[in-house]
């Protein structure tokens, strides 16, 4: 590092100067550009391997021919779609560009430098990032069977928390919380603390006592409720996300909210995704095969692996996956290591479509022998 840039780097704020860039999956272009493959298929980003709907795509075309103006700053059309589908009124709703913005929206508006914010160990890389970036103090709490342990994260809550953050299902590790459970958690949280429930994955899970927090934002005006149209729906690409809470929580975030945050084709797909229901059913079929095929080969190759509820799976090869991973991108294979995750010994894996999963078994096989 030049002289330079360590003077530069001194000038940022202390949290911003401990944290690293995020990283995310390697692209398909960069794989096949740096290691002379072709075909090459991408498991590592949790992404819809089916696509978007093709009302999405329909309806960003339409919008493509007005680019030239600027988005409709409120969100109206999205708004009332995602108030008829969740039976609250359109002042519940924050858009983001992406979920991840309204989980910077909760820490810029919240959350002051003597703060601290809880969260589990092995919870999603964005919230130590929005917790440092404000200078506030993150507490990572012990995992509790990959998961997160409410016990001890109620334990960590002081008078100088403001934030805690569960995400539900889990990324990477793809363990859940019961609403039982989950719903004593928050009502056992004082005042002062908010709760950010990060359900990007929720369209997936199929089990019978997941919750459904939308439901409980009258009940709970320190509770926000984050969910995304980049898993299920297919939108990864247009970054479109939001947020339902109580109207005077919603009131705080939309004043940090920048102006335009969400672009008009990502307005518009989003808002023709949420019509077509039967589209994301095919989706959570597709995943639920996808999951069962994996699952299965992997306890055939006698590998361990964290049961799911989300579009991907994490397994354990007992060792350092590092050299695993380095094997199956010469297969032409992206998963995504998550060792920055404290999990060095897993690869997480996206369900993708059939002929995909198939192949990353097949390359898994030759890389094991």
């Amino acid at each position: 590092m030049t002289a330079v840039a360590a003077d530069i780097l001194r000038l940022a704020n202390p949290g911003v100067q401990g944290l690293s860039p995020y990283q995310p999956g390697k692209p398909i272009e960069e794989l096949e550009r740096e290691y002379g493959v072709s075909n090459a298929i991408k498991l590592a980003s949790n992404e819809n391997p089916l696509g978007p709907s093709p009302r999405a795509l329909e309806a960003a075309q339409k919008a493509l021919r007005d680019i030239n103006r600027y988005p409709d700053g409120n969100g109206f059309a999205l708004k009332q779609a995602l108030a008829r589908k969740h039976g609250v009124a359109p002042d519940h709703i924050t858009l983001g560009n992406g979920s991840n913005d309204i989980l910077e929206f909760l820490a810029r508006a919240f959350v002051q430098p003597e703060n601290e914010v809880v969260f589990s160990d092995h919870a999603f890389a964005v919230y130590p990032i929005v917790t440092r970036a404000v200078g506030a103090k993150p507490v990572v709490t012990p995992a509790k069977n990959w998961g997160h342990d409410l016990a001890a994260m109620r334990a960590a809550v002081n008078a100088r928390t403001r934030l805690v953050f569960i995400a539900n299902p889990n990324n990477p590790t793809g363990t859940w919380l019961k609403a039982g459970e989950l719903e004593a958690f928050i009502q056992a949280l004082p005042a002062h603390v908010i709760v950010a429930v990060d359900e990007a994955y929720f369209e997936y899970v199929e089990e019978r006592e997941y919750p459904d927090t939308i439901a409980w934002s009258a009940k709970y005006p320190n509770l926000v409720t984050t969910r995304t149209f980049s898993k299920a729906y297919g939108l990864a690409g247009l970054r479109a996300g939001y947020a339902v809470s109580s109207p005077q929580m919603a009131d705080v975030l939309n004043r940090v909210r920048q102006p335009f945050n969400v672009n008009s084709i990502a307005l518009a797909a989003a808002a023709a995704a949420l019509s077509d229901e039967l589209h994301v059913k095919r989706a959570v079929q597709a995943n639920r095969e996808g999951m069962q095929l994996l699952v299965g080969a992997f306890q055939s190759l006698g590998l361990k692996f964290i049961p799911s509820v989300g579009n991907f799976v994490c397994v354990d090869f007992g060792r350092p996956a590092a050299p695993v991973y380095e094997a199956l991108l010469r297969e032409g294979v992206i998963v995504r290591p998550v060792a920055n995750y404290g999990m060095p010994n897993h690869l997480r894996v996206t369900i993708g479509l059939p002929e995909e999963n198939a192949r990353f078994l097949e390359a898994l096989k030759r890389v094991l022998r």
